[in-house]
């Protein structure tokens, strides 16, 4: 057996047998895993707590042809703590370790720029800075964007034209002008574009001053984006709070939407 050692964001556990665990960690240097946990959920175990969803991780393992064996567990830090008692936060928390573990489909691959996006995601809603679902967007489409479906904003996704955008078609892969617009796409405000844009390059200032209506219509448009492009729902969708949906519903958007 190798000893390796690895430091990830526990994304979720499952019970295997009376006192072990499953553990599924995005790992900075070895991608997602899933690795056995020995008497974890005994009262006396020596770091079940140090293994449960949000926690950050460093992590010694024995590698086996089944599942790795976690033999030591150290809190880097417990992004949980910050969570759990925020209803708002914690959904858009969850919601966010679902997708990291969908977004990294294969297991053993590396997916540093994944870990890194989630790492900060988890931070900046812990430090509560900013509206939770919009910390949420954030990571979303920048999560899109690192597996290479980060959608059109600024320009047509299919003439290439820029300004004068009217819609955002969802399986073509964004904003379209007037002339590329197909019928069912979404008529999005300018201002909700100019969102998406901000928090997909980071920029705060435009986001925190938003409007509300835009930031519903935006929640409303990512989520049926990315679950157009992972091909399946992501159930923690369905508890993030939001306070409105986009005026506009069309057949994509509802048709994907959790």
């Amino acid at each position: 057996m190798t000893l390796y050692r690895d430091e990830g964001i526990v994304l979720r556990t499952q019970k295997l047998g009376e006192a072990d665990r499953i553990v599924t960690v995005l790992t900075r240097r070895t991608g997602r895993i899933r690795a056995a946990a020995k008497g974890v959920r005994k009262t006396r175990s020596r770091f079940g707590a140090r293994l449960e969803p949000f926690t950050h991780v460093d992590l010694q393992l024995y590698e086996r042809r089944s599942l790795d064996l976690i033999t030591q567990a150290e809190t880097l830090r417990p992004y949980g703590e910050a969570l759990v008692t925020d209803y708002p936060r914690y959904t858009s928390g969850t919601a966010m370790l679902e997708t990291a573990e969908k977004l990294t489909s294969e297991e053993g691959e590396p997916a540093l720029r994944q870990f890194l996006l989630l790492v900060g995601g988890l931070r900046t809603l812990a430090e509560r800075r900013h509206d939770p679902r919009l910390v949420l967007d954030a990571y979303l489409l920048r999560s899109l964007s690192v597996a290479g479906w980060a959608p059109a904003l600024d320009e047509c996704c299919r003439c290439g034209t820029r300004g004068g955008l009217r819609g955002f078609a969802i399986a073509a892969g964004g904003a379209v002008c007037a002339n590329c617009r197909t019928p069912g796409a979404a008529t999005p405000a300018p201002p909700t574009f100019a969102l998406m844009l901000a928090l997909l390059r980071g920029d705060w200032e435009y986001a925190d001053g938003s409007e509300q209506r835009h930031r519903a219509e935006t929640s409303g448009l990512v989520a049926a984006y990315l679950q157009w492009h992972l091909e399946h729902g992501i159930r923690s969708l369905r508890h993030v709070e939001r306070d409105a949906h986009p005026g506009e519903h069309t057949e994509d958007t509802d048709r994907e939407r959790v």
